[in-house]
């Protein structure tokens, strides 16, 4: 695709025609976009063609915008989400980030300038395969507007404060989330490991590094389609979460990769929770354009008995050689090692 040529699809909703007139005005120099007066009909939209930007009003005749732009998030979660209110309720921002996990939120009145700036980023990002760090190099511009905006504009200081205060907590959780499964990304499972690990040294017992790799995934995206491999990733990061204690943290660590760091965990413990992983997903299934997927995980594992002592490399690397060691031997299997005790 020759990102410099390519325009960006944006799919705007509201039961208002003369709103949806103003957005195309605004945004048809930059984008292809295309209308809905309704959720249902946004949803017949969907079904039909793909779209990069789906730019929904609160407040629709059929269902909120918030249950619309999680229905795109279930079943199109490579399409990015934008939702315009004109209400500025802390708990709309609340339920758009957790639940339906927009990627911005715009208030009624928007400045045209404003609004097209917001869908560049993103198109950018789009253009870019979403790129993380571009996500966050936006962010952290969009923080040194902000401040810039509290010292110029006193007379719009709380405003522009709470503003800000929003941005930061936006970009601290995708600096530790991963953006497609909404888990703990790597960096964040490093550094929880290693405070982990740092504990561990006050209050010692045992803990176990589980590494676990989706079975075959490449056939999925082969079989079916990108959007197909995005929906069974979302998927097993699901009934992985289900699967673990509330202790326990979750990762996503690689491109079908995931990891699971279990504190107070000893062999036997692992064992048992290692089992329990691959049986949940063994005995799950997902549904993709009428297509029923399977999938099976192979888990390596290492655990560190209380009074051994270990780091967080050693534990990762002996997870990673015996999930090889799992794959090899047929997948579909979990391999747990003991980390060695000190010699005497």
């Amino acid at each position: 695709m020759n990102v410099t040529r390519y325009k960006c699809s944006v799919l705007a909703v509201d039961d208002d025609p003369a709103i949806l007139a103003i957005l195309t005005g605004q945004l048809g120099g930059d984008f292809d976009v295309i209308t809905a007066c309704s959720a249902e009909q946004a949803r017949v939209t969907l079904s039909k063609r793909s779209v990069d930007i789906v730019l929904s009003d609160l407040q629709l005749p059929d269902e909120t915008g918030l249950s619309l732009l999680d229905w795109v998030r279930r079943t199109a979660p490579r399409t990015a989400r934008v939702l315009i209110t004109g209400t500025a309720r802390m708990q709309d921002a609340v339920d758009a980030i957790n639940h339906s996990q927009v990627h911005r939120l715009v208030l009624k009145p928007w400045r045209s300038e404003d609004l097209l700036q917001t869908l560049r980023a993103i198109s950018r990002s789009l253009l870019l395969e979403r790129s993380h760090e571009h996500l966050l190099d936006e962010l952290r511009k969009l923080n040194l507007e902000l401040e810039q905006r509290v010292q110029t504009r006193t007379q719009e200081l709380e405003h522009a404060l709470g503003q800000l205060q929003q941005a930061n907590l936006i970009l601290e959780r995708m600096a530790a989330t991963d953006p497609l499964t909404g888990l703990a990304n790597r960096r964040a499972v490093d550094a929880i490991a290693r405070k982990e690990l740092q504990r561990r040294t006050r209050l010692p017992g045992p803990i176990a590094v589980l590494w676990i790799d989706a079975d075959h995934f490449g056939r999925v995206n082969k079989d079916y389609s990108q959007i197909a491999g995005d929906q069974v990733l979302v998927w097993l990061a699901g009934i992985l979460q289900s699967s673990i204690r509330t202790i326990d943290t979750l990762g996503r660590v690689g491109g079908e990769e995931f990891m699971v760091l279990a504190p107070g965990t000893d062999v036997v413990g692992a064992e048992a929770l290692a089992e329990r992983l691959r049986t949940s997903v063994e005995a799950a299934q997902t549904v993709y354009l009428g297509h029923t997927i399977r999938m099976t995980v192979s888990i390596g594992a290492a655990v560190a008995e209380d009074g051994t002592p270990a780091g967080y490399e050693q534990l990762r690397e002996i997870a990673a050689q015996t999930l090889k060691e799992a794959k090899e031997a047929g997948r579909n299997r979990a391999i747990i090692r003991l980390i060695p005790p000190p010699a005497t």
